[in-house]
């Protein structure tokens, strides 16, 4: 039997169409640059801090005006320090910092509960104090001794008490899919099956997956395919090549065209974040990425 309110039903159904637009029109439409804005194409292009590694230093000024530059949507993986120089560039943060960790104090570990509840109640209400999307929510690692299906009953049970103030906020809690092959040994939600019945025992709009392409490359390849399956359960994307989580050009085994046509086929209407690793000039391989993923 449905118990919840009509308002909440309401909220949910809000939140289901949810396209990103009230985080554009909180910070405003892009941007300082406007006019010779380029364009993502049918994917809101967005980008992780990481694309910026190279000889120069930037300040996070410097990141937000070189990405309005290049036309993309804002950055991911930020806090409300960073909210003012987003705005200033017209850009929007796209996955804000939640609560969990990769190693020791994920999600999945009660005995964790009293710092990552209160800082994702936290950054819910951050994101939802800017109208932005998403919060990061990660898992934690296998090194406890938790079992992946005690592990998945924790991580439900955390999540069941920050959904409703998730769906109130209009916001979505992006669980992160990692590889535990190569870069996060024991990291526990390292495949989309996992997460997704993660995802189907919470029930709610507002937990959803956040699918790193490169991660489950590693992991399990068949990625269109997966995505195709699985896309209502997926709330946010991010890229690198493989091996190397480096730029995905020719010496990469990931192909980009297709998957991002697929993605885009599929109506998807979140961000698609660049979360590589550049070997050479950062801003033209940034141009070059953003390029390769127009469809």
């Amino acid at each position: 039997m449905n118990t919840e309110k009509p308002s909440t039903i309401n909220r949910r159904n809000f939140i289901t169409s949810m396209t990103g637009i009230g985080a554009i029109a909180t910070f405003g439409s892009a941007s300082a640059f406007a006019g010779t804005k380029p364009s993502t194409g049918r994917l809101k292009q967005a980008v992780c801090k990481g694309v910026f590694r190279g000889k120069k230093k930037y300040t996070f000024e410097e990141m937000c005006q070189e990405t309005a530059k290049l036309g993309f949507y804002g950055i991911d993986l930020v806090g409300p320090e960073s909210f003012a120089d987003l705005k200033k560039y017209g850009l929007v943060p796209t996955m804000v910092r939640g609560a969990g960790s990769i190693k020791e104090g994920g999600i999945l570990e009660p005995q964790y509960d009293s710092k990552n509840l209160p800082r994702m109640r936290q950054a819910i209400k951050d994101a939802a104090s800017v109208k932005a999307r998403n919060v990061i929510a990660l898992a934690g690692n296998r090194s406890s001794g938790i079992s992946d299906e005690q592990g998945l009953e924790n991580c439900v049970k955390f999540l069941n008490k920050v959904k409703t103030q998730a769906e109130d906020a209009e916001v979505v809690i992006c669980m992160e899919l990692l590889n535990s092959k190569v870069n996060h040994p024991g990291y526990m939600c390292d495949h989309t099956a996992w997460g997704v019945e993660m995802c189907k025992q919470v029930d709610s709009p507002s937990v959803k997956l956040l699918y790193d392409i490169y991660h489950m490359q590693i992991m399990e390849g068949d990625i269109i395919r997966t995505i195709q399956d699985n896309f209502e359960y997926i709330g946010h994307f991010h890229t690198a090549g493989n091996p190397g989580r480096h730029e995905f050009d020719e010496t990469q085994e990931l192909y980009y065209p297709p998957i991002c046509k697929t993605i885009a086929d599929l109506g998807y209407d979140g961000f698609f974040a660049h979360e590589y690793t550049p070997t050479k000039d950062p801003l033209g391989t940034l141009k070059k990425m953003r390029d390769i993923c127009v469809v």
